[in-house]
């Protein structure tokens, strides 16, 4: 799952960490050369930031409608927790039909959503209810939309530059959050959560134009069997390829550990910071900062090999900064903290997801890509409203600083089980042209 030579396997050698490419600021952006990524990059880019908006609005409103951690975790939890569920279906319907239709369909239910959130938000009578009932609908929504997303990259770029699109895609994500919740936290403030809806809704626009004007050849994989017997297929597969199986088990224990701090986000900036909209916007902001730096420097990576010791850095980093900021009850320092909190966050994600879509057979990409879809944002509403209840009686510090101790506990055993099969993991990279087998064969040897 790395990179080799002797001395890369020191970790003193801080060399195994950097990009290996002279011209690496250069090649940041080589993905956009393809036509149909770079229009599907540019819709996404003003779809996102509506997107941070809306999110920043609806923890918000939640927030200061009910005053309760709990409420707010439960808001999370009902619009991420069907992807625990529907994802493996979703993953079926990603490998079966065209994933660019998959997805139009998709964006048409979020703006329609979004645009009913908006009445809710300007009726003057605000239904909590309504509210989490429109949230559990919008995540029945994203657990179909995520897997063909994230199985659409492999149609858009050549294998050579897939590594480079999901990181591109880390960085539009990670760049609009930290323009989004800066302008969420002032619109809240100045025209109130419902118009951060409406803007949302009409930002779908950009998404759909840039998926109808893409062109790519729809492969359907086939129909024959049962959905339950392909499932069950995706899953067997996922068991018997240890590098996946090891990648996939990491990634839901950081998704329920160490995720839901920023869906508790909102109670951690009026609760224990004292602030209002504006601050919620700017420890979000200071999260998408250190996301985007994470996002940068992967795509600036010149190859798969060596993220697993990049997820283990990342990982403990942000385990560390999660009990640090635990202690923090100034909005500056909070501020500071966040940077690192958003690079680990993103670099552990993009790093296991590119990971994932390196080693995955293509017929199997769908599903594969749904099980990291359902640990990605199926697990996280579980720890959120678990975290959420223990933090009302044991206070949302004690609960982060744990949560970030077994992060850190975790990236560690991680580290001792990456070694041992990285060599498998080689071999599938010289297999599908990434390495040459003849640098797999080497790296092989040298770890001996």
């Amino acid at each position: 799952m790395d990179d080799g030579g002797k001395s890369a396997y020191e970790w003193k050698n801080v060399s195994v960490f950097v990009p290996k490419n002279p011209l690496a600021l250069l090649s940041i952006f080589k993905s956009l050369r393809h036509r149909n990524f770079a229009i599907y990059f540019a819709g996404m880019l003003f779809s996102l930031v509506g997107a941070w908006i809306q999110q920043v609005a609806m923890g918000w409103l939640v927030y200061n409608l009910t005053n309760s951690v709990f409420i707010l975790s439960l808001s999370v939890f009902l619009g991420q927790i069907p992807a625990l569920f529907f994802t493996p279906f979703a993953g079926v319907v990603a490998d079966r039909f065209d994933r660019r239709k998959i997805l139009i369909v998709t964006q048409v239910c979020m703006m329609c959503l979004s645009f009913a959130l908006a009445f809710v938000a300007l009726s003057g009578e605000v239904n909590i209810n309504a509210i989490l009932a429109l949230c559990f609908v919008s995540g029945i929504v994203f657990s179909f939309d995520a897997p063909a997303r994230q199985s659409l990259y492999s149609k858009l770029v050549p294998p050579s530059d897939l590594s480079n699109a999901i990181a591109l895609n880390s960085t539009a994500i990670n760049g609009t959050r930290f323009i989004g919740p800066a302008i969420g936290g002032a619109l809240i403030a100045s025209v109130g959560e419902g118009i951060c809806f409406l803007i949302n809704a009409f930002c779908y626009l950009a998404i759909l134009f840039s998926l109808y004007m893409i062109k790519i050849s729809p492969s359907r994989g086939s129909a024959g069997s049962g959905a339950m017997r392909d499932i069950a297929e995706g899953f067997a597969y996922i068991r018997d390829m240890r590098p996946i199986r090891l990648v996939i088990t990491i990634l839901m224990v950081f998704s329920f550990f160490g995720l839901p701090f920023a869906m508790l986000m909102p109670a951690f900036a009026k609760g224990e910071l004292g602030g209002g909209s504006q601050t919620l916007g700017n420890l979000m902001s200071c999260v998408g900062c250190g996301a985007l730096a994470a996002a940068l420097y992967l795509a600036a990576r010149k190859s798969v090999l060596g993220l697993g010791r990049v997820i283990v850095l990342s990982g403990m980093l942000f385990g560390a900064s999660l009990v640090a900021i635990s202690f923090v009850r100034s909005p500056a320092c909070a501020y500071l903290i966040c940077v690192p909190i958003g690079f680990g966050m993103v670099a552990v994600a993009a790093s296991c997801n590119t990971m994932l879509q390196s080693l995955v057979d293509d017929s199997k990409r769908g599903r594969v890509m749904s099980v990291f879809t359902m640990s990605f944002f199926g697990v996280p509403p579980i720890g959120s409203i678990l975290q959420g209840w223990i933090s009302s009686f044991a206070g949302l510090p004690a609960v982060t600083a744990c949560c970030g101790l077994v992060c850190i506990f975790a990236f560690a055993v991680f580290e001792f089980r990456r070694k041992k099969i990285s060599s498998q993991a080689r071999k599938i990279y010289a297999q599908k042209g990434l390495i040459m087998p003849e640098m797999a064969r080497a790296l092989q040897q040298s770890t001996r």
